[in-house]
């Protein structure tokens, strides 16, 4: 390179950056030997900030918009201010541009089961994922704090970090939150709104923001899962005699209807084993209560008339001695409540009995 050329380049430079990268957070503009020029343009644009470092230290932060870099307004010494060093300062002055946009659909999860004690089911171990969204908040304590003095940082250098926040976080929040694990789902946004304060909270330190948090699912251990869709299943037969005596009638119909022997017997022999289980659990099911007996037979009294009067009541026991006694003839007139007016008792079949154990008397006698 020629010397005019080099004395040329060194009253314009235009200091700018686009990123088409969609994942780079800082980016440093390469200036040989880090000099900045006298007079230099620098174009900050929107979702963009720049960081000047001087001579090793922060000096400021450019928001968006048209900078002409000056010794009048900046701390800048220019190469041309120092040629008897061979055209070469000895002073260092470096601009960082920072991507202030978000950075969307970052994931997170929670690599191993929280546990947490649950009002229902008790310890429970449960998984969750769902994404965020992140953005330099703070330019300046972003780059002291963890970019340094790194020419390109990307987001995944600092991804693992900001996950292992979002879990302990979470972690604290729902152990904490004792909301059931069966209306965690309804609840999502709260909790999600819940853990992102607490995640901001500790990223300010890094000059970083949470602008969205999404709890996307949180998942029971199969086990477990296993074990509630078996209770939701018999939420749903409900009736479970009714359902064993249709589940038969299926089984049966299927099996008797299939072309093939295997049909057959699997519907024989499922007919067979719920046979059996409503056998054992007793003709009425279990659970269910025997019917009550029959109600006692109602015992009749009796009425005597005698002589134009009446006595009684008695029993069939009592007239039964009465009639060994002689009180009691085959033509001696009864009456029961049951009994439509009064008859002789031998005419009666209930009665007619008491006098069969001694001979009625010889006819025409």
């Amino acid at each position: 390179m020629g010397i005019f050329d080099f004395l040329s380049g060194e009253f314009i430079d235009v200091i700018h950056w686009v990123d088409d990268t969609r994942d780079t957070m800082v980016w440093r503009f390469e200036r040989e030997g880090h000099a900045i020029k006298y007079g230099a343009k620098l174009t900050v644009r929107e979702g963009q900030a720049a960081v000047f470092v001087h001579e090793g230290q922060l000096a400021d932060v450019f928001t968006p918009g048209l900078y002409f870099l000056e010794t009048n307004n900046m701390p800048i010494l220019t190469t041309l201010q120092h040629w008897d060093h061979g055209f070469r300062s000895p002073f260092k002055s470096e601009i960082y541009f920072v991507n202030t946009t978000r950075f969307t659909d970052l994931k997170w999860g929670t690599k191993n089961p929280i546990i947490l004690r649950d009002p229902e089911f008790g310890p429970t171990r449960l998984r969750a994922f769902g994404t965020y969204a992140v953005k330099v908040a703070d330019p300046a304590k972003f780059l002291l704090e963890i970019v340094g003095t790194d020419g390109e940082f990307t987001m995944d250098e600092i991804s693992y970090q900001i996950r292992n926040i979002i879990v302990q976080e979470f972690s604290r929040v729902i152990a904490g939150a004792g909301i059931p694990v069966l209306d965690m789902a309804a609840n999502t946004k709260d909790l999600g709104r819940i853990v992102a304060e607490a995640i901001s909270a500790n990223i300010a330190e890094y000059g970083l923001s949470i602008p969205e948090f999404y709890i996307e699912n949180i998942s029971l251990p199969p086990a477990v899962e296993e074990a509630l869709d078996k209770r939701t299943s018999m939420g749903v037969v409900g009736d479970l005699n009714r359902y064993t005596q249709y589940a038969t009638a299926e089984a049966l119909a299927k099996g008797g209807a299939a072309s093939d022997g295997m049909g057959a017997g699997l519907g024989a022999g499922l007919g067979m084993a719920i046979g059996t289980q409503m056998a054992q659990r007793g003709p009425w099911g279990a659970g269910a209560a025997a019917p009550p007996p029959p109600p006692p037979p109602v015992e009749h009294v009796w009425h005597i008339a005698e002589n134009g009067e009446t006595s009684g009541p008695f029993s069939k026991a009592k007239l039964g001695r009465m009639a060994s006694e002689g009180k009691l003839t085959r033509e001696t007139y009864v009456w029961t409540p049951s009994q439509d007016g009064w008859m002789r008792a031998e005419d009666v079949a209930e009665l007619a009995q008491l006098f069969t154990v001694l001979p009625p008397p010889p006819p025409g006698a």
